[in-house]
Order: structure tokens, then sequence, then C-alpha cells
């Protein structure tokens, strides 16, 4: 058995017994085989195996993810809003993918029974330059095909979210929140029930391309790739989804592709409302985006938990999975300073950079950008909750531009 290798069954991600997941040294060429082979256990890799079963049941699965538990990362790392596609360019994958994307959710959601509130979101102008940016949006959103949007004043503002000022607004009703892990779980028990199979603790070192098969064996024939662990263990298969997060970028690499576009990881660091100051916060308040600046701006999130979240600021990690301030990994950290969409980034929002980098450190810097949605806010009613990581992709091309 390879040490911490772990089959998942539906009953232990609900807080029944682990099942043993049996697979077998390399080097004694027992080899577990698999039709279709997906690596990283996050949302997007356990909704594409859900998906690929569902399409494909005469087929075998197996997830491969290196840590102990399922949506340990960006999955569990996250907002937890349910966006509904004002943003995107209208005609754009994105775009299709956030309006379809919120409407499947919530049906899901509704069918599986998993918590979630349609509290929806307001985007605010402040300032009058913002209104025509805010226009802009609303007429987006309305190409996007996004439900409910509408344009509200001062006053209606108010209405919505009593502490609330600005100028105008861009209501979105159907935005909305939910904890994503549970959903990801959720789509792993379903992957389960169809018989799939996920193995734990199983840290991808190196796609092969299996040269023969064991004696008295066509293995190698059937299952041509091998995905071989950090632990030596190994599996084969005959095809490979990888959905590796703030690690794709290498996965790419390690199965012959390009290292294009690069994982940049940034961190976010959020403050939290002290309960007894909840009542200011109703819904989302989100700032209109400004386009000189690659990140959204500081926001009002309300999370299932009860809580409310208040920021981020976005500062470069010195991890990929790094969560807090002093996590530090060297080839992380080299890795992204030497990627040169990395520099011209970094020389564009030189200004910007160092804002973010004090807002981080300084409660009061914060503070002072959210008191433009709700004056009555003070640094008082908030205390430091941590950081969530966000995986930004930034694209290159020489003598071209990031993106």
């Amino acid at each position: 058995m390879a040490a911490g290798a772990r089959r998942v069954c539906a009953a232990w991600l609900f807080g029944s017994r682990l099942n043993e997941f049996w697979t077998a040294d390399i080097g004694r060429r027992r080899l577990s085989c698999y039709d279709v082979a997906i690596v990283g256990g996050g949302i997007v890799g356990l909704a594409s195996a859900r998906e690929l079963v569902q399409r494909h049941p005469q087929l075998t699965y197996i997830v491969l993810e290196k840590e102990k538990e399922l949506a340990f990362h960006q999955s569990g790392h996250n907002s937890g809003v349910i966006h509904s596609g004002i943003y995107y360019m209208p005609g754009s994958l994105k775009a299709k993918l956030c309006v379809r994307g919120a409407e499947l959710s919530y049906a899901y959601f509704e069918k599986k029974g998993i918590p979630y509130r349609r509290c929806g979101k307001l985007i605010v102008a402040v300032e009058q330059e913002e209104i025509a940016r805010l226009k802009a949006l609303f007429k987006r959103g309305q190409q996007n095909n996004v439900q409910g949007l509408r344009l509200i004043n001062a006053k209606e503002i108010q209405e919505q979210e009593p502490y609330c000022r600005g100028l105008m607004a861009l209501d979105s009703p159907n935005t909305g929140i939910v904890d994503w892990r549970e959903v990801a779980l959720s789509y792993a028990k379903d992957f389960c029930e169809m018989g799939g199979n996920i193995a734990t603790q199983f840290e991808v070192t190196d796609f092969q391309c299996t040269k023969e098969s064991p004696e008295g064996s066509t293995d190698g024939l059937k299952y041509p790739i091998t995905i071989k662990s950090q632990k030596k263990t190994a599996v084969q298969c005959k095809y490979v989804v990888t959905c590796g997060g703030l690690y794709s970028d290498r996965l790419s690499q390690k199965s012959g592709c390009s290292y294009e576009p690069r994982v940049v990881p940034f961190r976010g660091d959020y403050l939290v409302l002290k309960p007894e100051k909840h009542y200011l916060v109703k819904g989302n308040i989100y700032p209109v985006p400004n386009p000189k600046f690659p990140f959204l701006g500081v926001h009002f999130t309300p999370r299932m938990n009860g809580s409310i979240w208040l920021g981020p600021n976005a500062v470069l990690a010195f991890k990929r999975e790094g969560y807090n301030i002093c996590d530090f990994d060297m080839h992380d950290f080299a890795d992204a300073v030497s990627y040169s969409g990395v520099q011209k980034l970094a020389l564009k929002h030189v200004a910007f950079g160092i804002k973010e980098m004090y807002r981080g450190i300084n409660i009061s810097a914060q503070v002072k950008q959210l008191q433009r949605y709700i004056p009555q806010l003070t640094v008082n009613d908030v205390k430091r909750y941590g950081s969530l990581e966000s995986g930004n992709i930034c694209l290159y091309s020489p003598g071209k531009k990031y993106l």
C-alpha cells in the first residue's frame, strides 16, 4: 500500500470511516490503472471529475490530490461570492460561463440542500467620475444577460443599505454567497457515488510515457501514461486532466506543455467587522472598478457563517500557498520576481503597490478606504482576520504586454 494514498469514499467526506486506496510502489511494477486521472482535488478538479463520470460512466476515474483534505487551498480560501457576470467582455467565454454558472449553481444548491444566500450586491459610485464607468458596467451586464440589474440613486442606495453612501449604484440582486468548499465536497460525494476514486496525499512529481509493460501484462499498451508521486507511488492511465490551481503552470510544464501563462500569487489581507457592528452591512458592497489598476479594490462581503469581511488589499505573495504575511518559499519568490510579466506589472503600478502594502500593515489606512462607502465605520469596529491568496495569471508576450 502506498503510504499516505487514500481512497476517499462518500461516507468519509461526511464523517464516516476512511477507506484505504491501494496502489503499489512503482519499483514492484504493480500499478493502479484508470482510464482518466484528474490531478487536483479542488473545486475545478472535482467539478471536472463529476462532469466526466456523468458523461462517460463506462470509464474508470481517479482524482489525485496532494493534501490530506480536499478543497484545501483556493477552494477553501476565497470570499464565497456567487458572481452574476457583470464585469466580463460581452460574448467572452468568461461572461457566458459566469452567467450560466451562477444559474446552474443556484439550481445545484437547491437540489443538494447546500445553504446559500442570494443577498445581492451594490456596486457603488462615490465620486462623479465613477458614474460613467458605472453606467458602462450596467450596459455590459445587460449585454451579458445578467438578470435584474438596475441603476439606483443615492436615496435608493440607503433604502437597501442604510449606512452606505454613494451618488449612484448598480444593483445586482442575483449575486449571492455560499461556502464553496462545501460545494466542492458535495461534488466529491457525487463523483464517488458514481464510481469515481479519490487518492489524497498523492503529490504529482512527473508524467511519463509508459515504455513497456510488466512481464505477462499489456497494461503499458492500454494505459500509456504513468503519473508518479513524491512518495514514489504511481498510477497509470489513458488520459490526464490537470486542475492544479496555483501550480497549474508547473503541472503543465511537467506534462510537456508550455510554462505560459504563468501563475503569479497575490495575497489578500482582510479585516472582519466585529459582531456588534454587523448591522452596518446587509449585502455585498463593491467599488466601481478602475481600469487603470489590475485589482478590484476593497469591498464588504457577508459570509455564510455570519461574519462580514472587509477588504482585501492585494500584494505579491512570497509563497504560492502561503496564507500568512511571513510565509516564504525561495523557489516561488524567485520564480515570481524573475518573471518579466511581474516586472512590467510592478514598474507600471509602483505607487499602487506601495499603497497596497501600506494598507496591509496599517489598519487605519484600510479603514479609510472603506469609509468612502460607510462613513460610520471606525478602526474600533474591525479586527484583523487574516489572508486569502488569489492566484493571478499573468500573460506576457515579449515586447507586448501583460494581461
